[in-house]
């Protein structure tokens, strides 16, 4: 970790409310206020309360591999980039060069030897440092290099995922994750032995609130009715394994706002019950393993890893761990938010295994997909909605009676609200903190 500047609060800079908002009367244990979807000003705070104030995840390791690798992104609403110097070290800097403020990498992902700023070539090493400027000799000797460097945040690496944050007196990733860090090892099993790897990703944006798709991930209550279409896409058996509403799976309460749903309890360990019989649908990327020679072991390994895990982890605020993909939200607006899906899959792995586990990625969140339109049809109609009598209360209390300690923390049903509320409670400890 190098340089972190102290960032401007939204009251300081003056755009917060004259009054107070009154976030303890908006946030109660069953239910959440309209306006957490609609107010402006409540928008503006998330971003220094939430966003500048976090963990914030940032990309996977798989995504810059290379000394030189990067890739442009955002913490809240502000641009940065993570980068690989030479010496392999991972970097989050802000996207801002210090001359006259002109982003400095447009790209979303490349390699690069430096940047330097189109505007007045401006030079930076891969760590942030200020390189060189053309005609230094018009500064005299007032040019502080050592102090304008690209403004560079503190990072931190848990299983791969990259996790930034502008404040220096934050706890340890490893302590906000809590319990959350033996789901992320679980995830990761999902490569079959490989190394999990990006392998691409697709955008869009909805007319909504961030918040909003944060409550999806964990929100299994919606999937027999949004996803009815994808569901009538499936075999009788696949389609036996996703109806799981009604299921033993259960949704806990993980702390610092994260939550786990499982839904295929069986599918939590994915190097468990590898001599359990083949689906049907992968019995034919089974014998395409046996053929390229893999012994069966291996080939029940890979088979089992490729549809992916039976559980969402939510990693408060802005990322998913779902099934076989992340999925990341980046809050635009009060009323819009852009998703990136990125497909996960075997760094080095049979490409016969990839292939199917991209097509299975496309078959639910691609965007031509079964799964994922709908979920962006819901998303708008939620924000849409709550334009109708926004002094009226969103509901959030579905499992409450039947919620029970857990391991980690409060367990509901499958279908409980437990992810929503342990999001909420993390949501306004920020806000009043």
């Amino acid at each position: 970790m190098s340089t972190v500047i102290p960032i401007q609060s939204a009251s300081a800079a003056g755009s917060a409310p004259a009054t107070p908002i009154p976030y303890a009367e908006l946030v109660q244990p069953d239910r959440v206020h309209t306006s957490l979807y609609t107010n402006p000003a409540i928008f503006t705070e998330e971003m220094d309360k939430v966003f500048y104030s976090n963990w914030i995840w940032v990309g996977h390791v798989s995504e810059v591999p290379e000394p030189g690798s990067f890739k442009s992104t955002w913490i809240g609403q502000q641009p940065v980039v993570l980068v690989r110097d030479r010496k392999k070290e991972l970097h989050v800097l802000l996207n801002r060069c210090r001359h006259r403020g002109a982003t400095v990498c447009e790209h979303k992902k490349g390699k690069t030897a430096s940047f330097v700023c189109p505007y007045h070539g401006w030079g930076y090493g891969l760590d942030g440092s200020l390189r060189g400027v053309p005609h230094p000799e018009s500064y005299g000797d007032t040019l502080e290099k050592d102090k304008l460097g690209l403004v560079s945040l503190r990072v931190e690496e848990y299983a791969g995922m990259v996790f930034a944050t502008f404040k220096d007196d934050l706890m340890p990733l490893a302590e906000w994750l809590g319990p959350a860090k033996k789901w992320m090892d679980l995830f990761m099993k999902q490569a079959g032995g490989y190394p999990v790897k990006v392998a691409g990703e697709h955008r869009f944006t909805f007319p909504g609130n961030w918040k909003i798709q944060l409550e999806n991930t964990t929100d299994a209550y919606h999937f027999p009715l949004v996803h009815k279409s994808f569901l009538s896409s499936l075999d009788e058996q696949a389609k036996k394994t996703f109806d799981f509403v009604d299921g033993p799976g259960y949704v806990e309460d993980l702390g610092n706002g994260h939550s786990v749903m499982v839904m295929i309890p069986e599918l939590i360990d994915l190097e468990a019950d590898l001599d359990k019989p083949i689906p049907d649908r992968f019995a034919e990327l089974a014998q395409a393993l046996r053929d390229e020679g893999h012994d069966e072991a291996k080939v029940r390994r890979i088979v089992r890893a490729v549809g992916g895990t039976g559980f969402n982890l939510n990693l408060y605020p802005n990322v998913a761990c779902s099934m076989a993909f992340f999925r990341v939200l980046r809050p635009v607006s009060v009323n819009e938010t852009e998703i990136h899906h990125a497909a996960i899959v075997m760094d080095g792995g049979p490409a016969i295994a990839n292939q199917y586990r991209l097509r299975l990625h496309e078959h639910f969140q691609g965007p031509m997909g079964f799964g994922t339109p709908d979920d962006g049809e819901a998303w708008e109609r939620v924000q849409k909605g709550a334009r109708a009598g926004e002094d009226l209360w969103i509901m959030v209390n579905r499992g409450l009676p039947g919620e029970k300690p857990g391991t980690d923390g409060p367990r509901g049903d499958v279908s409980a609200e437990t992810g929503m509320r342990a999001a909420y409670r993390q949501w306004l400890k920020s806000m009043t903190a």
